[in-house]
């Protein structure tokens, strides 16, 4: 392995993938998201890239670990309790896998990620 291998996310040009939550997980609005999803491990588990949705709300239920630092615009998290975090850029935080709950993006958003999926047993 060499310094070529090195993924840098400010000169990397990968694709985007566009996609939306399906429509029994949407809330509220058209929540249009895409990926560049710019480095994934060898076993699939682990990934990272930059993320960017647009104004809506779906559920969510997280099966992997996720790293987010907010780069712009305000999300609001919220818990099955329906207790809420506003997330907004410069907020780093972890999502544990097990999270369940809603994401609503109140302005356009974009966050780096990074993800850990467990293999299943």
């Amino acid at each position: 392995m060499n310094i070529t291998q090195i993924v840098d996310f400010a000169t990397v040009n990968t694709a985007p993938e566009h996609y939306r939550p399906d429509a029994v997980k949407v809330l509220n609005g058209d929540p249009e998201q895409s990926v560049r999803n710019h480095y994934g491990s060898p076993c699939g588990q682990f990934n990272a890239g930059v993320w960017q949705g647009a104004v809506g709300h779906w559920t969510v239920n997280y099966t992997e670990h996720e790293y987010c630092e907010i780069l712009q615009g305000v999300s609001v998290l919220r818990d099955q309790d329906g207790n809420a975090k506003t997330l907004r850029a410069g907020d780093r935080f972890v999502i544990p896998a097990g999270f369940s709950g809603t994401w609503e993006v109140l302005e356009a958003c974009s966050k780096v990620y990074v993800m850990f999926e467990q293999a299943a047993n």
